[in-house]
């Protein structure tokens, strides 16, 4: 049972409390240090504000998710699959990433634990030194004492306005969003992956394209050495085909250096040494088919995109911390306890006789701090600010991206188209001039001379494709690289979704 000096002491702690808290609503009216006319200007745009309609596809009915989530497996390229596989194992840029994530996460914790109680353990001795005259201690002769404490001290800040919990949410943004950076750094990586090793492919198709070039050359420059040696050509044409034949061998060397250099830019996506790149096979090329756009593109893909939903948290962080800041200019209740023993005595260096402890609350009130607090204000609003032009900026070349890939692709569908048309008519033509060499009808230099526009065409339609392939992964980038928000991320992604 409580005894009643206990039970009086409860009564009256509780009607302090009370006193304190209609105090607080009236002093929060009467404050001196006001936010007003402080406010952020950022307005978040929508994508349907974008015009958009005629570049983007629209909603039809129910459609197939394009791009899926690990897409480089459907490509038919084995090696490529473990390429990617390895890279996301861990780069430098990954582990940064990491890193970041891991950075903010930490501070989610703590600012949870600032919301509650603190309780530390003290302990205090200091001497002191004074004249003989006066009461207390020294006035048994001494002149020195020492004073010794050891105890327990509660500290609680009650925070009525929210701050804690506002400052909580916004360090659980900024660490949601610092979680998708991360996804978005590995869709960033496989498609870079893809592109290199899409490149590798089509450098080595176009080197063979060049060395069956140079073979051409150099026969051709042997049949008009032999010829002018026989008086039917003269030294111009040997000129000419001795031209050929170093712009042949030119062409060659540019397609080995950009085999070698390729070589090394996967090394260094995959986060390895030179060597690693030159041990990567000869790659299957990658069809303009295998990674073609869907006829039917699916709606709200650009919700689907990692760095928008990452904006998106920041944005919602950035209006937490405001929040926040808000808070500061209202006044507050804390709590504070210490229970503890004490003793001030010149004769035991080590005896702790009194005991003693305080427990109560105490309200704080901002009246004067310089303009501190507004300037804090003030900057919060300008970091919202700068977060929603981060979100509209995002969102702005997201769309653009999207649409000028789709538009480079129709244009590259057409070019290849034509293309084609070239490259049979080269071929047929390359047919028909062999033919007649064989018949004895037409000469070699001319069925040598026809092959060479067989084989820019061949050219040719190697860089359409290539340009095709890799503008197809930059729209699989674009689109999101599969990236699926979770429930938590809906919200966000929904605001973030074109409405053409």
């Amino acid at each position: 049972m409580w005894g009643p000096a206990r039970r009086t002491a409860i009564s009256r702690l509780r009607r302090s409390a009370g006193a304190l808290a209609i105090g607080t609503v009236i002093l929060s009216l009467a404050g001196c240090v006001r936010p007003d006319g402080l406010e952020h200007a950022g307005r978040m745009i929508g994508a349907d504000s974008l015009a958009a309609g005629d570049s983007l596809p629209r909603e039809k009915g129910n459609r197939v998710p394009w791009p899926v989530a690990d897409w480089w497996r459907g490509l038919g390229a084995p090696q490529l699959a473990r390429l990617i596989d390895e890279g996301l194992e861990g780069t430098p840029d990954l582990a940064a990433a990491d890193a970041r994530a891991a950075q903010a996460g930490a501070a989610v914790p703590s600012a949870d634990a600032s919301r509650g109680p603190a309780l530390d353990g003290t302990g205090r001795v200091a001497a002191y030194r004074r004249s003989r005259a006066g009461d207390g201690p020294w006035s048994n002769g001494n002149d020195t004492a020492v004073t010794r404490e050891a105890g327990l001290e509660l500290s609680w800040t009650l925070a009525l306005w929210g701050a804690g919990r506002s400052a909580w949410e916004a360090a659980g943004g900024r660490a949601r969003a610092a979680e998708i950076d991360g996804r978005a750094a590995r869709i960033e990586l496989s498609v870079a992956i893809a592109r290199a090793y899409a490149r590798l492919g089509y450098a080595c198709a176009r080197h063979d394209v060049a060395r069956a070039d140079l073979v051409r050359a150099r026969a051709v420059l042997d049949l008009t050495r032999q010829k002018a040696q026989s008086g039917i050509e003269d030294q111009r044409q040997v000129r000419r085909a001795e031209g050929d034949v170093a712009d042949a061998e030119r062409q060659a060397e540019t397609m080995d250096q950009t085999i070698r250099s390729t070589r090394i830019a996967l090394a260094v996506l995959l986060g390895k040494g030179p060597d690693r790149g030159r041990d990567i096979e000869r790659p299957r090329i990658l069809s303009p088919r295998s990674v073609a756009v869907p006829a039917d593109l699916p709606g709200g893909l650009l919700g689907h995109r990692a760095d928008l939903v990452a904006a998106r948290w920041r944005v919602e962080a950035a209006g937490r911390d405001i929040a926040a800041a808000r808070t500061a200019f209202l006044p507050n209740v804390s709590i504070s306890g210490l229970a503890g023993l004490s003793s001030l005595d010149a004769a035991s260096p080590v005896a702790l006789s009194a005991l003693t402890g305080r427990f109560g609350p105490a309200v704080s009130l901002p009246l004067f701090d310089g303009g501190r607090r507004r300037a804090g204000l003030s900057d919060r609003d300008a970091a919202y600010d700068l977060a929603v032009a981060h979100y509209n900026k995002t969102l702005v070349a997201a769309v653009n991206a999207v649409a000028e890939r789709l538009s480079g692709l129709r244009s590259m569908e057409t070019q290849a188209e034509a293309q084609r048309r070239a490259v049979d008519a080269a071929t047929a033509d390359s047919a028909l001039s062999l033919a007649r060499y064989r018949e004895g009808i037409g000469s070699d230099l001319e069925a040598l001379s026809v092959r060479r526009h067989l084989l820019g065409a061949e050219d040719r339609m190697a860089a359409l494709d290539a340009g095709r392939v890799d503008l197809s992964l930059q729209l699989i980038e674009a689109l999101g690289g599969g990236y699926q928000p979770d429930p938590q991320d809906r919200p966000a992604a929904a605001e973030a979704t074109p409405q053409p």
